[in-house]
């Protein structure tokens, strides 16, 4: 089983998320934050079950995709874990600065 691990820029992505639904609904907030931190719980039985990246397939990072958010990580084989790199808004467009670490 892998070991999962949240990067810090990720873990301040959901709590932004959290914040701003939270300003109209602190219950779709929590349903909503608690949806994408449970979605990434497979990954540590399948690290390789998200897709890889369409905007850069040459990258080693692979996505989940819940609701309106893309989470974004990488599978390290040699140590057997994988990092969650950054959450962000499915429209939002995706460089390869965000997915700096």
């Amino acid at each position: 089983m892998a070991e999962l691990i949240w990067s810090q820029r990720a873990i301040t992505d959901v709590e932004n998320i959290y914040d701003y639904i939270a300003n109209d609904s602190p219950m779709y907030a929590r349903v909503t934050t608690e949806g994408v931190i449970g979605s990434v719980e497979r990954l540590q039985q399948f690290p390789e079950s998200g897709r890889g990246l369409p905007e850069f397939p040459e990258l080693p990072h692979r996505e989940v995709i819940i609701g309106n958010y893309r989470i974004i990580y990488k599978y390290d084989q040699g140590t057997n874990e994988v990092k969650i790199v950054t959450v962000v808004q499915g429209s939002r467009l995706l460089t390869k600065e965000i997915l700096s670490e």
